[in-house]
């Protein structure tokens, strides 16, 4: 996408979407349904798991090992997978349901058979929907894959892929609407509050820290965690 020389770089833009997804779990697994404020903050979750799925597609443009890269979110999928699970029905699910960095890693596969053009189209658009169909049983599943392959596939286009993400962005609140109409419903409307906040990114990664990189993929599954801890202990 073009950029723009002010705005947000990659470490801010990050940042907010680690502070948007503790409130939105704070919401979801520590406070009453009842709390006055709790639509409003998962709202404001809503806006983590599309930044998410601009950074693997970023990250795709500029890693120089793409192996190593998948190898990376794998890892951190295993990782994430147990303190997932214990915030979503217990290990007897083992098999059922998982983190989003597998969806991101299903992404990051998706986009790097999108740009293979070596491969026919159709074989390409398989494999594409192949990895919907297995990032299906995640969170964010099928919608964060698509999104980060229309990110990855319209990088060089600003407003196209913010139509992309629109349009994958309303296949989720339709598939919504499948549950009773309810705030946590309209909640949903929260990841379109992510288009102004990328509009922003000017392409700048920020201060480069190994230390820093490394502390992105560790806060997943470290507040995850957490906050099943303190759940226990406020039962």
């Amino acid at each position: 996408m073009n950029r723009i020389s002010y705005g947000l770089n990659a470490n801010q833009l990050k940042a907010i979407a680690v502070a948007a997804m503790v409130i939105d779990h704070a919401a979801a697994y520590l406070l009453p349904a009842s709390f006055p404020f709790s639509w409003e903050m998962r709202l404001i979750g809503r806006i983590t798991a599309p930044i998410m799925c601009f950074f693997i597609a970023e990250g795709y443009a500029h890693t120089s090992n793409l192996r190593r890269y998948a190898l990376r979110l794998l890892f951190f999928a295993a990782v994430s997978h147990i303190p997932f699970l214990l915030l979503h029905g217990g290990l007897s699910h083992f098999f059922e349901t998982t983190g989003v960095i597998w969806t991101l890693l299903m992404g990051l596969l998706a986009l790097s058979f999108g740009k293979e053009e070596r491969l026919p189209l159709w074989v390409r658009m398989g494999l594409v929907l192949a990895c919907c169909v297995l990032a299906f049983p995640a969170d964010w599943g099928w919608i964060g894959v698509l999104w980060v392959f229309g990110f990855g596939m319209c990088r060089e286009n600003k407003a196209r892929a913010a139509a992309v993400f629109s349009v994958v962005g309303a296949l989720y609140i339709i598939r919504g609407l499948s549950a009773p109409l309810s705030l946590f419903t309209v909640s949903r409307l929260g990841v379109f509050l992510s288009l102004p906040l990328l509009w922003l990114y000017n392409g700048k990664h920020g201060s480069r820290s190994r230390v820093l990189q490394a502390s992105y993929y560790w806060f997943y599954p470290v507040h995850l965690l957490a906050i099943w801890g303190i759940r226990l202990l406020t039962l």
